[in-house]
């Protein structure tokens, strides 16, 4: 069974190199040279693609929430002003579009509601991704489907039931399923990275793998276990003030993680037995047969 779909120019599934998603999501705390400055740090990781998140915070805001208030680098505000805070508009994804294109890097985010997925569609993104909280929203997927592009779905606070659910409405020619927990950052003891494997053994797509955790390692293991996406969030600065940059990789984190990631690629080989000509010399050495 091989299982793949494309992004972009890329070819993602079964015996394909894994496809890295730096998420930048809301960690430019509102600031575009911020959000630029992430973009080159991916770049220079060497990711496949960035990842932004894009909201209609009236909509997309749950109304017991938006007159709650809330510490922010702005003041004392509403959580509703806060997320028009960090919120980018036209302008704003205009120059993030023009900046991807000049560095040839892919971009695409998270859509959370209608009219946030017209306005992200209409950059024409190699994929659109459903957020964890999203994946019950059924007109949502449905509208993600008829654009006709791949839907990357996480699988935070989910149900197997909510997500088949979910993939029945997708269908499967276009999807990938990312396995998710949706803390952050997520315990070790939470991640629960065997669920790429129950995944796999569910649905004909694609599996990734959507980590919020502390470190590297786990993220590389994913891939060892059969996750052909990787999507962490990054960050220039795990300090700076934000509700995802703790579980955020700072720039050289990320560089590194695209390391561990390539040489698990290489060290999981073709499953086939081999005597290598390295060990040619050993087995000389020290073999000994029976008679």
């Amino acid at each position: 069974m091989n299982r793949e779909i494309q992004i972009g120019t890329r070819l993602v599934g079964d015996g394909h190199p894994t496809y890295i998603i730096a998420e930048i999501g809301i960690n430019h705390n509102g600031r575009v040279e911020i959000a630029r400055e992430l973009i080159k740090a991916a770049v220079d990781a060497g990711v496949d693609a960035v990842k932004f998140q894009k909201r209609t915070p009236a909509v997309s805001v749950p109304d017991h929430q938006k007159d709650q208030m809330r510490d922010t680098p702005w003041g004392y505000i509403t959580y509703l002003d806060y997320r028009y805070k960090v919120e980018f508009g036209r302008d704003e994804f205009d120059e993030i579009d023009a900046y991807c294109k000049s560095l040839g890097i892919d971009w695409l985010a998270s859509s959370w509601d209608l009219e946030s997925l017209a306005f992200i569609d209409a950059y024409n993104p190699p994929a659109h991704k459903i957020p964890s909280a999203l994946l019950t929203d059924h007109e949502l997927l449905r509208a993600v489907k008829e654009t006709g592009k791949p839907a990357i779905l996480s699988t935070g606070m989910s149900t197997m039931e909510e997500i088949q659910a979910a993939v029945d409405v997708l269908g499967l020619d276009k999807l990938l399923i990312c396995h998710t927990t949706s803390s952050y950052p997520c315990p070790p003891d939470e991640l629960n990275l065997r669920m790429i494997q129950t995944l796999q053994e569910t649905f004909d797509c694609p599996i990734g793998y959507s980590g919020h955790e502390v470190g590297l390692v786990t993220s590389a293991i994913a891939v060892g276990l059969g996750a052909c996406l990787v999507e962490r969030h990054v960050t220039l600065d795990r300090a700076m003030w934000g509700t995802d940059q703790a579980a955020s990789v700072e720039p050289q984190g990320m560089r590194t993680l695209v390391k561990y990631i390539r040489v698990t690629e290489k060290a999981l080989g073709d499953g086939v037995k081999h005597v290598y000509d390295s060990e040619q010399s050993i087995l000389k050495k020290l073999r000994k047969y029976s008679t």
